[in-house]
């Protein structure tokens, strides 16, 4: 089996590992930090702003059961495209909305979907303003953010209710 990798930034990494983390041939999803100039930052020091670092996944998978277009497909779905700096009560650079892309064949795909995005008028005449940009090295985050959602699933849930379920029951909905 030949494992692929995704990096997507979507606010805070506590809400984007969840929607990931049930799909058949997704094996880890791994919250940290990346596309910073601060080597091994802590969460502490990405709160400040100042590392350039954004929080971000990084979803190990199986492209023999599910494709990286899906994946991009999922990741469109958890976040507010016209959002440039932060998504929902999550504020700052470090939680801008960026498809990290590891190879030209995923960033053809991510440019693609993000046009086809654009396209449908979805948003109206907003822009879709999340970036894709070259991935950088991946810095994973400390123990207490794996998993999340499993670990602290009150606390999860008042992340959730900050805007993101909200603003995908309204926008994505099918």
């Amino acid at each position: 089996m030949s494992l692929d990798t995704a990096i997507f930034a979507g606010g805070c990494f506590w809400c984007m590992v969840k929607p990931f983390d049930t799909f058949p041939g997704i094996e880890k999803v791994e919250s940290g930090y990346t596309g910073g100039h601060v080597p091994n930052p802590t969460y502490e020091e990405v709160c400040t702003g100042t590392t350039g670092h954004t929080e971000a996944v990084r979803i190990t998978f199986d492209p023999e059961k599910i494709s990286y277009s899906e994946l991009v497909e999922i990741y469109w779905r958890q976040t507010d495209p016209t959002d440039a700096m932060g998504q929902f009560q999550d504020r700052g650079d470090q939680y801008r909305p960026v498809i990290f892309t590891n190879s030209p064949a995923q960033r053809q795909i991510a440019l693609a979907s993000k046009q086809k995005l654009q396209a449908s008028g979805r948003f109206g005449d907003a822009e879709i303003v999340t970036t894709i940009e070259d991935a950088q090295p991946f810095y994973p985050a400390e123990d207490y953010h794996q998993d999340f959602y499993k670990k602290n699933p009150f606390r999860y849930m008042i992340e959730e209710k900050g805007g993101r379920e909200k603003f995908i029951k309204e926008n994505w909905a099918d």
